[in-house]
């Protein structure tokens, strides 16, 4: 498994919910050399890539939607990888995780332009076996559920981690339904809703 810090754990994870699979916006805590750094290091491991658009939309910090402009004055985006997918354990769909045309992405003048998907329905993903997610997946199926604690334990995630997967990797990707309960002496349990 990639080790990850917990910036880079946040931006890839953030981006895995996203429709577009953007980078951007970067938290907002995270500017100049620092997100260069940061963005420097997950494009050097392949967990990301830069995408060239048709748009000659200048980068501004303050919209947080543009990485830079290339030579030619194009704006390039930044998108997570299957190879990023797969470092915080979410298996990539067959492969359109990140366009990798530049008439495949979004504009960056108007997301509305974007074509409308002709099947709205969320496609089934399966997690694959000995990952983190799947792990994750096993301790909240087992009777009695799962602590936040019980799983950061598990997976050696942060707290924020554990709950960013709850809403993005397995509610919205997988269609699975997580639910919680207040229980004496344990907190709150998380468990999978039974079909």
């Amino acid at each position: 498994m990639t080790k990850l810090s917990d910036t880079q754990l946040v931006i890839l994870s953030a981006a895995a919910q996203r429709e577009d699979r953007n980078i951007l916006p970067l938290p907002g805590s995270l500017r100049g050399g620092a997100a260069a750094k940061v963005v420097g290091a997950l494009l050097s491991r392949g967990l990301i890539a830069e995408t060239i658009t048709d748009s000659q939309t200048k980068a501004d910090a303050a919209l947080n939607r543009i990485w830079r402009n290339d030579e030619d004055g194009q704006a390039l985006l930044l998108h997570i990888t299957d190879a990023g997918l797969a470092a915080i354990g979410i298996e990539p769909e067959g492969g359109d995780s990140a366009p990798t045309g530049a008439d495949a992405a979004p504009s960056a003048e108007d997301p509305q332009d974007a074509p409308a998907e002709a099947d709205p329905a969320p496609k089934a993903r399966t997690p694959r076996t000995g990952t983190k997610q799947a792990k994750l997946i096993e301790m909240l199926r087992a009777d009695g559920g799962a602590t936040i604690d019980e799983i950061v334990a598990e997976t050696g995630w942060q707290p924020h981690t554990v709950r960013g997967a709850f809403a993005g990797a397995l509610k919205k990707k997988l269609g699975l339904e997580v639910t919680s309960e207040k229980v004496e002496g344990r907190g709150r349990v998380y468990s999978l809703q039974r079909d």
